[in-house]
């Protein structure tokens, strides 16, 4: 067998040699084509980056399933652009059903996969999803905004106000517009805090306040919450506001089931209770919410804002038909990932870890969402810093009007209810 000579003296077989040549060879074609290098080279490849979203799918009340489909698509586009910062992004979804146990196994199971942070997610048990991600110091990016402990966790970044921002601007919203207020909301622990948001929007228009009726919010049908709500509206410029998620549809099919009673009575509620695809389904210009007030956080669906969002799922998302880009929860995940987007290109080039996304966001980035939403930010003194929802950092909403069966401006702009959540914490 032929040997040769090293350099220190000793001796390589021909086998030996031909493996050596054989690697570089391959070393070669792969530099040319673009591959990532072994670990421990210098410039080697980019760890993926793992998260996770989470919704309740199937389930008897509300139901988002276009929040982790919107997750993966954006995934999709974004891997296709290099990923985040030559970083693969993996999304993992969860069914976090509308039960705390399922909410937690959620939560366990991002701790299990190493997930760096949970990302533009739904769930109304942040009791028990929320200490699992303490635990482990994982993100709660973006979540939309349903429960007290998004606004209270050290590991929770809101994008949003959630429902105290809305009830807070829809009673604003409704002082100008309606002499009596009528509210449907939750009989529930999240819900009966409600009214009282609600009338401190009320109060800043000088306006008395609201009746409130509990109601449970996976029924099929409200006729008697219909009729009570009617009633107590009195007889002329009276308004039905009604917040109950996924249901609220069929508590105004049961409203407007009602017998005439001659009274022409306004109907009112949130986004994420009604949407376009929801005043689509129910007869648009035809149907009952014709004329009515909608709070959202975000511009209208058919603001140009939207349009990059739009693009995404248009060209990603392959025809699934669980992403509607009007969907408030579709919505809050986009900007979810965006946020996570420029969270990470902010690392550069240091190793992503869920510790570091979550000092990058205490520390002040600054998050432009291309006017979707104000610029975001997390540090301390830009929270509201109320008792109760210490967290909020975006105290914004729009007024929106259905007319034409479209959802559209109300008014300009954003309008700020930070004072008045202030004024309802005080009280």
């Amino acid at each position: 067998m032929c040997m040769t000579m090293t350099g220190n003296g000793r001796r390589r077989s021909s086998s030996t040699l031909s493996l050596i040549r054989t690697a570089a060879a391959i070393g070669s074609a792969c530099l040319l084509a673009g591959c990532g290098v072994l670990p421990g080279a210098t410039g080697g490849s980019r760890e993926p980056l793992t998260v996770m979203t989470w919704a309740p799918e199937n389930t008897r009340a509300t139901n988002m399933p276009g929040m982790p489909a919107m997750g993966q698509a954006y995934a999709r586009w974004i891997n296709a652009r290099g990923g985040i910062n030559g970083r693969e992004l993996r999304v993992l979804t969860c069914n976090a059903g509308n039960e705390p146990a399922a909410a937690a196994a959620c939560a366990r199971r991002a701790v299990q996969e190493g997930v760096v942070a949970v990302v533009g997610s739904y769930s109304r048990n942040g009791r028990a999803f929320m200490p699992p991600l303490e635990a482990a110091g994982i993100p709660y990016i973006g979540g939309y905004g349903l429960t007290d402990d998004e606004f209270r966790s050290p590991v929770s970044y809101p994008v949003n106000g959630g429902q105290a921002a809305l009830m807070a601007g829809n009673g604003i919203q409704l002082a100008d517009a309606c002499d009596r207020v009528s509210l449907v909301r939750p009989d529930s622990i999240t819900g009966a805090d409600l009214p009282l948001i609600l009338n401190s929007g009320l109060a800043q228009g000088h306006h008395r306040t609201a009746a409130d009726i509990p109601a449970a919010d996976d029924a099929g049908e409200y006729t008697e919450e219909a009729r009570q709500s009617r009633k107590r509206v009195g007889d002329e410029g009276g308004c039905v506001t009604a917040a109950l998620g996924e249901h609220t549809a069929n508590f105004f099919d049961s409203f407007r089931r009602l017998p005439p009673d001659g009274r022409d009575v306004k109907v009112s509620s949130v986004l994420g209770s009604v949407d376009q695809p929801l005043v689509d389904r129910t007869g648009g210009a035809n149907g009952p919410f014709e004329g009515a007030y909608i709070t959202g956080w975000y511009p209208e669906a058919g603001d140009e804002r939207w349009d990059a969002m739009k693009r995404v799922i248009r060209e990603h998302a392959f025809a699934d038909n669980r992403i509607d880009p009007a969907d408030a929860g579709v919505q809050t995940t986009w900007i979810a990932y965006n946020v996570l987007t420029a969270v990470v290109e902010s690392l550069g080039d240091e190793e992503v870890t869920s510790g570091r996304i979550g000092q990058a966001l205490d520390r002040g980035v600054r998050v432009d969402t291309g006017g979707l939403t104000p610029p975001l930010r997390w540090r301390y003194e830009d929270m509201l810093g109320t008792p109760d929802l210490p967290r909020i950092v975006n105290h914004q909403v729009t007024f929106q009007v259905v007319r034409k069966g479209r959802l559209v401006a109300q008014t300009d702009g954003f309008v700020d209810v930070g004072p008045t959540l202030r004024k309802a914490a005080a009280l």
